[in-house]
């Protein structure tokens, strides 16, 4: 995309600043995007955060056969202190303000690293969430052991599925009419996207929606499967480190992404044929404007080249997103 391209370029002149933001009580906002939320921290275009986000109920994590000592002393914190809380149940760090970020302009997230910081994550599901609503009528919690060094999280004795960590929500606040919003919907702030495919090494673009854009972050993820059909993934704690660029050369109605091979274009409905629907004509958007074809051969290059997958079903509003390899486009 090249919009992108010219970020990178321009990036080099620009003096960033670092911050390190913790998890502490007063770091967190529970459950909520909101224009109307304060700040935490207020940073220039260009300037890198390391932030720490925290996962899980200690009191359940416990009941469900982790080690007391294993629970971190910010997320005792956090459940002992905190008061602000809801509607949602997310533990969102921030919100950080951008100097200049007015409505209209894009938020431009480098995802520069993320770094598990316990040993452990958890999949839970609950009665009436999740996909199969009608098939699991109890509650259950389960601790999956993570080995940091080989990668690999250990759900059974012979089973081993690959850490592959992402933040499920980072987002901004919406609009200040909509005032204080669930964290479990996302939308076109972004948000619970809940999207595998937003590792290190991606780069999230956000339509900002608000003054300071307030962006926000958490829901940390050591793997998860499309589609997220219990309601959870392999939820942990996680360190993550960005960079973040004001783009007021760039006009988005939904959020987009780019890794190193693929563009990633995104559709959010309750429904998920409409959601479908939305992916599908911002594939055709980006085709056109980055890559300058006709709008039907960019209708045609989407269904012949373009991988859609199902996000999740599990948030009220669903997600489709579409990969576009790069690699179709020859220099």
């Amino acid at each position: 995309m090249r919009p992108l391209v010219l970020a990178l370029c321009a990036a080099a002149s620009i003096q960033a600043a670092d911050y390190k933001l913790r998890a502490t009580p007063d770091h967190i906002a529970w459950g909520y995007y909101s224009a109307a939320a304060k700040p935490v921290l207020r940073i220039q275009s260009g300037d890198v955060v390391d932030i720490q986000t925290v996962s899980g109920n200690p009191e359940r994590l416990i009941q469900a056969g982790l080690k007391p000592d294993l629970i971190e002393p910010e997320l005792k914190a956090v459940y002992e202190q905190a008061t602000d809380k809801g509607p949602g149940g997310h533990l969102l760090t921030g919100p950080i303000y951008v100097e200049g970020a007015q409505p209209g302009d894009v938020l431009e997230v480098r995802i520069l690293e993320i770094r598990p910081s316990v040993p452990y994550a958890y999949n839970g599901f609950r009665p009436g969430a999740g996909l199969l609503t009608d098939g699991f009528t109890e509650s259950r919690m389960k601790i999956i052991p993570l080995d940091l060094e080989k990668k690999v999280a250990r759900f059974a004795l012979n089973i081993e599925v690959p850490i592959r960590p992402f933040f499920g929500s980072m987002g901004v606040a919406p609009a200040p009419a909509a005032g204080r919003i669930n964290s479990a919907p996302p939308g076109l702030y972004a948000g619970n996207l809940d999207n595998r495919e937003l590792v290190a090494g991606t780069t999230l673009f956000i339509p900002v929606h608000a003054a300071g854009a307030l962006f926000e972050v958490g829901d940390g993820h050591a793997g998860q499967g499309d589609g997220e059909v219990d309601i959870t993934a392999m939820e942990t704690s996680l360190w993550g480190k960005f960079q973040f660029v004001l783009r007021k050369d760039l006009r988005l109605t939904w959020p987009r992404a780019e890794t190193p091979t693929h563009w990633i274009v995104m559709g959010l409905d309750p429904d998920l044929n409409l959601a479908m629907k939305i992916a599908a004509r911002e594939a055709i958007d980006l085709l056109m404007k980055e890559q300058g074809l006709s709008r039907d051969d960019a209708y045609m290059l989407t269904s012949i080249g373009v991988n859609f997958a199902v996000t999740q079903v599990v948030d009220g509003t669903r997600g489709i997103h579409g990969m576009i390899p790069k690699s179709l486009f020859k220099q």
